[in-house]
């Protein structure tokens, strides 16, 4: 039996609970722009979206080339701004981790945000010695739901999807996941289980997991 397993992290919203913080940005960003979304219309058109989406979404007209990189730096420059004193792991998840390495486990992340955002997150987290494939949105095609991301994750990895547990907290990265062939874990920082595709388990932090217990997933 194949005993090898990798476990691919999304960032926000699975590592740090950093949902909240990208709404305080969007509603800086939207507000010198008199608009005012709703909780509701964030959640719905901005957790585990990618920026091009969401600007389009709620600009109601196509956001691409350098206007996108504009906008994407000014929202983004905010968040980090906002979020750089708050800076905190999901509970339990740093000792999940160290867990998952010292039982040999193969371990990625894969966000749909830019680099710089991963960046100021493992500058504050002890955890990027452990990554073995580190993917941000600069380096996909094709955003969460497709695949790509994860597909890519377990090439550098070297490890098949079949073997791959993904830790995801939004509708399109669960998609995501499962699109890629991969056992989901559905992290509830940001949606409840009915908000999301049906995941293989749910969880609310990393507090009681190890590695014994999600490696089971990928013997059922």
């Amino acid at each position: 039996m194949n005993k090898e397993i990798a476990v691919i992290f999304d960032m926000d919203g699975v590592i740090c609970h950093t949902n909240p913080y990208h709404s305080l940005a969007f509603r800086e960003f939207f507000s010198t722009r008199d608009l005012a979304p709703t909780d509701e219309e964030f959640a719905q058109h901005m957790f585990g979206k990618s920026n091009s989406y969401i600007l389009s979404h709620f600009l109601k007209r196509k956001i691409e080339g350098e206007e996108l990189l504009q906008l994407e730096r000014e929202k983004e420059g905010l968040f980090r701004k906002i979020y750089e004193p708050n800076v905190e792991p999901v509970a339990g998840l740093v000792k999940f981790i160290d867990n998952l390495k010292n039982n040999g486990a193969k371990i990625g992340v894969a966000t749909s945000a830019p680099y710089a955002n991963l960046e100021l997150i493992l500058s504050k987290v002890p955890i990027r010695e452990t990554f073995g494939s580190i993917m941000a949105s600069e380096d996909v095609k094709k955003h969460k739901p497709d695949p790509e991301v994860y597909l890519t994750s377990a090439k550098n990895l070297g490890i098949s999807p079949d073997r791959c547990i993904v830790f995801e907290d939004s509708f399109s990265g669960v998609s995501a996941g499962l699109n890629a062939g991969m056992k989901v874990v559905g992290v509830l920082t940001s949606h409840t289980k009915n908000e999301l595709p049906p995941c293989n388990m749910y969880i609310n932090d990393y507090k009681d997991l190890t590695y014994n217990t999600i490696s089971q997933l990928l013997d059922h």
